[in-house]
């Protein structure tokens, strides 16, 4: 199956570099470094070193692998850490967060060449892959390199079930080359075992976005800005990682609470740096006036949106939320992760898709930290019941807190299963 599966990618190999291409027409960082997605770099220069591979597709993933990549770095400096990225905006998180500690590249597209140069450039003894980024040929490969591969806080939606289910050869065989399997959840790993991962690969940990943690550098920055954006006691509802067709969504719910209580700021975080522009000139067509983060100045009087034009700083500007809005959830995107809220007491609506992220989202609703909306069209006058209501707010808040809180250890319980798997390389 994996032959046919190599075969069938070889093929279609020129829509892919023809879609990276089209996509940079926007986001002109998906043409650079296109030698590394073939496994055309320049080595280490301490290829003597063993490494440890972590292999984290995008924003997300970098931020939850963040303080296990920390803690790697901190607990075998006799290995070097290669940090890879499938996205651009992944890329720059990577840089931004670890500097030259760790060795960066693109991961490799899954073709078998492609994959052994990597591996022969890298020399990696273990693979922590995070999340759900199965690749047949990368498993495969790097079993066959006497690396050892782990599937970590690994998560597995009904949807993306049903989707693998339709290879079940290829999805057992490559179940099959994990070594251990890290879950999130007794949900997740029952649909893992169902698709051929063997038992006794199956291990729950938790799910490490629970350990977030918010840093006192961190706190004084977003108390700072947070005084600068609500000047005169104003409201500020952030909507975070808004998706094409959320944005007309939260705009329309804007207005309506606008309308009613007077002077509120709306930040909009749009999940996609290339549709910064686009967002932009929407909310200009809808008649407001808007201030972009990256202008690097302090808003004007009179500005009713801050359009979050620049990377990474979600968490700073969830601090200064009275209500966070989660985008990829108004449509039908599978949602995001709202624990960068909960982990600040901000009040969580969200609408009705969140496919990927159902533990989550189960926790913080149970427990009364999150509203989520049957139908988006509610979420205005959602949002005029929390606004009008601090007490409800700060009970949200405080059950989110909560629920982070009651979550925490899966990181050390993932740190633990490195240190057996390492120690079985000895």
């Amino acid at each position: 199956m994996r032959v046919l599966y190599s075969a069938l990618y070889y093929s279609l190999l020129p829509l892919l570099v023809l879609r990276m291409l089209w996509r940079s027409r926007l986001a002109p960082a998906y043409r650079r470094r296109l030698p590394e997605r073939f496994g055309w770099f320049p080595a280490r220069r301490d290829i003597d070193l063993p490494a440890i591979w972590v292999h984290a597709v995008s924003v997300g993933e970098v931020l939850a692998a963040g303080p296990l990549v920390e803690a790697l770095l901190r607990d075998y400096p006799q290995y070097r850490i290669v940090l890879t990225t499938t996205t651009p905006t992944g890329s720059e998180r990577v840089r931004a967060l670890f500097g030259d500690r760790v060795f960066h590249v693109y991961a490799p597209w899954d073709l078998p060449g492609a994959v052994r140069r990597f591996l022969r450039r890298t020399r990696p003894r273990l693979l922590l892959i995070m999340e759900t980024e199965l690749w047949p040929n990368m498993v495969y490969c790097s079993r066959a390199a006497g690396c050892r591969v782990v599937l970590a806080n690994a998560r597995l939606s009904a949807r993306s079930a049903r989707g693998y289910a339709r290879v079940p050869g290829l999805t057992r065989q490559l179940l099959q080359g994990l070594d251990v399997l890290a879950c999130q959840s007794s949900t997740d790993g029952e649909r893992f075992l169902t698709l051929g991962l063997p038992a006794t690969a199956l291990v729950l940990t938790g799910n490490i976005k629970f350990d977030l943690a918010l840093d006192d550098d961190l706190r004084t920055r977003a108390a700072s800005l947070q005084r600068v954006l609500a000047a005169g006691g104003r409201p500020i509802v952030v909507a975070a990682s808004t998706h094409a067709g959320e944005e007309e969504l939260v705009l329309a719910a804007y207005r309506e609470v606008r309308d009613a209580v007077g002077d509120c700021l709306l930040v909009l975080v749009p999940r996609h740096p290339e549709r910064f522009d686009a967002v932009f000139l929407l909310c200009q067509q809808r008649g407001w006036q808007v201030w972009r983060r990256s202008a690097n100045t302090d808003p004007m009087p009179g500005d009713d949106i801050l359009l979050a034009d620049t990377m990474g700083e979600l968490l700073l500007l969830l601090g200064t939320a009275t209500v966070a809005v989660f985008g990829g959830s108004l449509v039908a995107r599978g949602g995001h992760n709202a624990l960068e809220a909960a982990a600040w007491g901000v009040p969580i609506v969200t609408g009705p898709d969140m496919e990927n992220f159902a533990e989550i989202g189960g926790r913080l609703r149970g427990a009364g930290a999150m509203v989520q909306l049957e139908d988006p069209a509610r979420l205005g006058s959602c949002l005029l019941e929390l606004l009008a209501d601090p007490e409800r707010r700060q009970r949200m808040g405080a059950a989110g807190v909560q629920v982070v809180a009651r979550n925490r250890g899966a990181s050390a319980r993932l740190l633990a299963l490195v240190a057996q798997q390492l120690r079985a390389l000895e």
